[in-house]
This record gives C-alpha cells, sequence and structure tokens, in this order.
C-alpha cells in the first residue's frame, strides 16, 4: 500500500495545537503482536490531545485511494458471524433514540439516514422499525453485498464517502454512525454535515474506540518496561483501518463550537482479548471505571 503522510497542526476535534499534544508511541503499518521490535515495516507516531483526550497518528497515513482499505472483498474484512442479520440487531439503539426523541414512528414517518451502511444491517432494522430509511456506502465491494443480501434499492444507498453526499437541510430525524466515524480523515467535519441535515431537535448517534480503554493501557505497559516506545492505539495502515480514538470531552469541545448538544453517553465493554481468569476482574473494573472499548454517544440538534 501506498501513503502519503499529512502532518495535522491542530486536533481534529478540539482545534488544540498539535505541537502540544502528549506523544504516545509509534504504530506500525501491519499487527505488531508481542515483538514489533523484530517486523519490518513503516511507522508513524501516535499522540493524545492534551485538551480533549483525542487519539490520532501524526503525521497522518493518507492512501493513494480508500480502495487499499476498503476494496476487499466483505468477507475478508468481517467475520463470517457478521453476516447473520438477527431480529435484535440495532434495537437497542433504536429503542434508546425513541426514548430520547420523545416521539414514535406512529406519531409520524421518521426518516433515517445510516452514515457507512457496511452489509446494509443497520438499514434492514430501520426498516423494521418503520423508518424512511437511506445510506451512504463508500466501499464498492460492501454496497453490492448490501445490495444483493438485503433486497435495499440502489435509490435508498448511495455509494459514495461522506464528503461527497448532499441532502437538503432539515431532512432526517435521525442519522447514526455506527463504527464509522473512526474512519473518517475529518470526523468533526462529517459530524457538521450531518447536523445540516438533520431537522432541529433531530439526533445522531456515534459509536466510536475509547480513548480510555484500558486493555490498551495494559498493552503500552507492557511494551513500555521492556523499553519498547511502541503502542497499541489506532490501525491507521492495516485492518480494521481506524484513525482516531475518541474521549467524552472530544464531542464536548466540537459542541461548543457547533450547534449541537450532548444528550446521552455510554461506555461499552465488548471484548477485552484478554484470558478469561483476567476477564474477571478487569470487566468488573472497565465497567466501574468507565474503560472500556466503545464510547457510544447522542448528540441533540439544538
Amino acid at each position: 500500500m501506498k501513503y502519503n503522510f499529512e502532518y495535522s497542526e491542530h486536533c481534529n476535534m478540539c482545534g488544540a495545537p498539535s505541537s502540544e499534544a502528549k506523544i504516545l508511541g509509534k504504530r506500525m503499518n501491519l499487527s505488531q503482536g508481542k515483538k514489533p521490535q523484530k517486523k519490518v515495516g513503516i511507522a508513524t507516531t501516535v499522540v493524545k490531545c492534551k485538551n480533549c483526550d483525542l487519539i490520532y497518528p501524526n503525521p497522518m497515513p493518507v492512501p493513494e485511494s480508500l480502495d487499499q482499505h476498503y476494496g476487499t472483498p466483505s468477507e475478508s474484512y468481517w467475520t463470517p458471524e457478521y453476516f447473520k442479520i438477527e431480529q435484535s440487531y440495532f434495537a437497542h439503539q433504536i429503542n434508546t433514540f425513541f426514548k430520547l426523541f420523545g416521539k414514535t414512528n406512529a406519531d409520524q414517518k421518521l426518516k433515517a439516514l445510516d452514515i457507512g451502511a457496511g452489509i446494509g444491517k443497520c438499514m434492514v432494522a430501520l426498516d423494521n422499525a418503520g423508518f424512511d430509511a437511506q445510506g451512504i456506502e463508500p466501499s464498492e465491494p460492501f454496497y453490492e453485498k448490501a445490495i444483493e443480501r438485503t433486497g435495499i434499492s440502489k435509490s435508498r444507498l448511495q455509494m459514495l464517502p461522506i464528503e461527497e453526499a448532499d441532502y437538503p437541510k432539515n431532512t432526517f430525524d435521525f442519522i447514526t454512525f455506527g463504527a464509522v466515524l473512526e474512519h473518517l480523515y475529518d470526523p468533526a467535519e462529517s459530524i457538521r454535515s450531518t447536523m445540516k441535515w438533520l431537522k432541529p431537535g433531530g439526533l445522531v448517534h456515534i459509536e466510536v474506540p475509547s480513548s480510555r480503554w484500558f486493555i490498551s493501557k495494559i498493552i503500552n505497559f507492557f511494551y513500555s518496561i521492556r523499553g519498547l516506545d511502541y503502542v497499541t492505539n489506532v490501525s491507521p495502515m492495516h485492518s480494521p483501518f481506524h484513525l482516531y480514538e475518541f474521549g467524552l470531552k472530544s464531542f464536548e469541545e466540537l459542541a461548543k463550537k457547533d450547534n449541537f448538544e450532548i444528550v446521552h453517553y455510554n461506555y461499552e465493554v465488548c471484548k477485552t482479548y484478554m484470558p478469561k481468569p483476567v476477564d474477571w476482574f478487569v470487566v468488573p473494573y472497565m465497567r466501574k471505571t468507565n474503560s472500556g472499548m466503545q464510547l457510544e454517544i447522542w448528540l441533540r440538534k439544538k
């Protein structure tokens, strides 16, 4: 894969100078494992904003084409289990939306937009819940798989990146970024775009990797005690191609500059990738300290 490396002068979410960010270590263009010092590759520096806790590579590796990251067949990007469409999929998020929004689809036909629709699972769930659902997906293999597996019409699912998408102002009641924002090179601008498309009082749902994840700190600690300056945070040049890890303050700082408010958030533990005996005490600790792997956050347009 070929990359251009672009230096960021400011934190994408809060605008703090990148020169003042804390250097965490370096991240290679491949899975590092236990002995990254014995692997051959290229690396970039990973930093953490001292103001809002956003973690990101600087310089940022930008591929010559997004196909380098997402042009692979969907079967090689996701595990076989992901292709199962279960009735409970996205049900928790839909229920949370109605609790926060205060209306139901029985009141009126609500419009929803799924950004980064993948193979279409979320759009199916939104359809089943009575939404008028639309979606965008930049990856051609993912887009074709969504059309093939779900029967979603091409008029409702566009194949293009969010940066090229354009919808009328005040169109949607509900917009969701499920495991998407961390893949975008300008997440702050992407949130601003959605706020234009969202109706006043509408909600944006976001799920992103948390910069507080306790397991990352454990792995980084074991690198450091061996005298290594590698870190496990983000993966800008190998699957799953995560460019950012977010703190709650990342969104709080952006909200000060833009027309939205945070109405709900939750830290999810998800997988620990640790041996089960370790899980017995690590999982309760992460729940108690809000240091799970994923941050779920809900934003309302003022």
